[in-house]
């Protein structure tokens, strides 16, 4: 079957195709109802069938045959280490786990907060939570005290899992006293925490609050998987909210089963036995569908990296694990391999290892640029493919078939929308734009499976958020058109949408013309206010590792290039040279808050900043 008649399929018969769908994985009872409307607006799938994510996950590969297949690979530059499990060893240790959290009084429904480093444990912690039916939450580990005070106080966790400390390129960081602080902070109280302890830093334990992980495995019963329905929360997942309180997306068990299932294919053309890495954190929503749950699900080998794409030694870091493990399939965000290009511009680190076993490379959790994928490509000579989706989402909104049939790729698309997302550029009362209009990118209702359910604890909140913004509809909150041949360009955040004197303006447009520069390795671009024009584009750029440019002279070109390639209509005039962008831990460019610097308004450091003194830096840029 062709990709056009499999996704007119999903959208004209949802129940037939996703029975097909739901009958690739094992339930304890399959479901005889595939999808039913809910009062919230949104609706249910599979809402009578019963199975547990750890049993697809793990014993189904064992009952498959799989159980002496590798299911699981970490690799660690941070501290020198490598490791792997089987299915069977894997399974072992998540039912062990299991056990472990059950003899705490853990149960079915209660959440468990997960606040650790990229180490096998983390994973496990997921898995074991799922096993029994307790709802995890992962929190990025490191995140700042109030952060995590403000998760346990919305979550109201029974426990919390943790390490004794996280290793990044130039520090240890102490988890515990963190951890500590941010329970002193909350109104509710967990029950106890469990620590395990690393050999970089040890806990300081108190005692009949704090537990340690290794002793409470040693002395536990493995754990048999707990039946839960479909619609059973299997986790939670906090994304950042205009309100500056987080959401809290909720993921079902059964509709998140399926569609990474299905995803694996259709997306990745992943078949049992391919060595999968997502170069991610489980803190993200990455981690969770493409580290821990789908590769494991469809009977892969899934790699967790504790490190860099640079520094960890240097930038070859991800081409020396490709090679090391035998890698086919390996999928990260754009601002990873902008951080390499920059630190290694002609690709030299490349030449130094063999990355036959590599068949395709993917992109997304940011607007993959051209520049970056025509450098991918030039050096790699493989399929650089880009796919777009969001935490809410938990799978590929839009991505290149590959797994039906290789679509030609256009830079700057994601492609195609996926199976079972009917998605539309409109314009705020809904309507549909010509095709080349840019509009809101949004999804016809219902969802396909896989997506969130609600926002924990706030229906009214996933109400507005989502579904109200533009009636019958999901809100995406990104701006963009379809091409005359159906292909979908995701330009950006709609509030990275900048009006100039009536002109409304793609930053996503002028960052493109910028970013082929050949000095440029990164850059942002973001709308200032202004008097006269309403609002101004404003460049921030950082040089290639080894370019010489007087800073003058580059402005004067990239303005001539925008000219050249909008029109003076843009009026880009000015382009700052940083030392780096501000960016969330998962790499994402914080251009609200820059537009805000910009602007000289008060603003809120995000608790997802990966350095908030860069913050200053840029302050002190503008205002000079």
């Amino acid at each position: 079957m062709d990709y056009h008649s499999e996704f007119r399929r999903s959208i004209d018969h949802p129940d037939d195709f996703w029975r097909e769908q739901a009958d690739q994985i094992d339930w304890f009872e399959p479901p005889k109802t595939i999808w039913q409307p809910t009062d919230n607006g949104h609706g249910q799938w599979f809402p009578d069938g019963v199975l547990n994510s750890s049993d697809v996950a793990l014993d189904a590969n064992i009952r498959a045959g799989r159980g002496n297949q590798t299911a699981l690979i970490y690799d660690s530059p941070v501290t020198n280490t490598k490791r792997s499990y089987t299915y069977s060893e894997l399974t072992d240790a998540v039912a062990r786990f299991a056990g472990a959290l059950k003899d705490r009084g853990i149960s079915k429904g209660d959440r468990v907060i997960i606040y650790m480093p990229m180490i096998p444990e983390a994973a496990i912690a997921m898995l074991g939570c799922a096993r029994i039916g307790a709802i995890h939450s992962v929190v990025f580990g490191g995140f700042a005290a109030h952060e995590l005070a403000v998760r346990i106080d919305d979550a109201k966790p029974k426990a919390i899992l943790t390490a004794s400390c996280g290793i990044e390129i130039t520090r240890v960081i102490e988890y515990m006293p963190l951890v500590n602080k941010a329970i002193a902070q909350a109104v509710h109280k967990p029950e106890c925490c469990i620590v395990y302890q690393r050999p970089q830093a040890q806990a300081d334990m108190q005692a009949g609050q704090d537990f340690d992980w290794q002793e409470l495995v040693a002395s536990a019963q493995p754990a048999d998987p707990v039946p839960v329905k479909s619609t059973d929360p299997l986790y939670i997942l906090y994304t950042s909210g205009t309100t500056g309180k987080p959401k809290g997306v909720v993921r079902d068990n059964g509709g998140h089963a399926v569609a990474l299932n299905y995803s694996m294919k259709l997306v990745y053309d992943a078949n049992p036995g391919d060595i999968y890495w997502a170069a991610s954190d489980v803190g993200w929503v990455v981690g969770h569908s493409y580290i821990v749950y789908a590769p494991l699900f469809a009977g892969c080998t899934t790699i967790l990296y504790e490190g860099k794409p640079v520094k960890t030694p240097d930038s070859g870091a991800f081409w020396r694990v490709v090679q090391d493990h035998g890698v086919n399939l390996l999928f990260t965000a754009p601002t990873a391999f902008r951080a390499v290009r920059k630190e290694d511009p002609e690709a030299d680190q490349l030449s130094r290892y063999n990355i036959k076993s590599l068949k395709r490379i993917f992109l997304a959790g940011e607007r993959l640029d051209p520049p970056t994928y025509e450098w991918l490509k030039e050096h790699t000579n493989l399929p650089i493919l880009d796919h777009w989706w969001q935490t809410e989402t938990g799978w590929a909104i839009c991505c290149n078939p590959v797994g039906i049939e290789m679509m030609a790729t256009k830079p700057g698309s994601a492609t195609m929308p996926s199976p079972g997302y009917n998605v539309q550029v409109v314009n705020p009362n809904g309507s549909q734009m010509p095709a080349g209009e840019q509009g809101q990118i949004a999804v016809k209702l219902p969802l396909p499976p896989g997506c969130l359910m609600t926002i924990w604890g706030d229906d009214e909140r996933f109400r507005k958020s989502y579904l109200e913004p533009i009636p019958g509809f999901y809100s995406s909150g990104d701006g963009g058109f379809v091409d005359e041949d159906g292909y979908v360009f995701i330009m950006g955040r709609t509030d990275d949408v900048i009006n100039v004197a009536g002109h409304r303006l793609s930053t996503g447009e002028m960052e493109e013309v910028v970013a082929s520069h050949p000095a440029i390795a990164e850059c942002c671009v973001v709308g200032a206010h202004d008097d006269l024009k309403g609002q101004v584009p404003v460049g921030l750029v950082l040089i290639k590792d080894g370019a010489t440019i007087d800073h003058d002279e580059l402005e004067d070109e990239l303005v001539e290039m925008v000219r050249d390639k909008i029109g003076a209509i843009a009026c880009f005039r000015r382009a700052m040279v940083v030392e780096r962008l501000p960016k969330t831990r998962s790499g994402k460019i914080l251009r609200r808050v820059i537009r805000q610097i910009a602007d000289g308004e008060e603003y809120a450091i995000p608790s997802t900043i990966d350095d908030p003194a860069i913050l200053e830096e840029i302050s002190q840029q503008f205002r000079s």
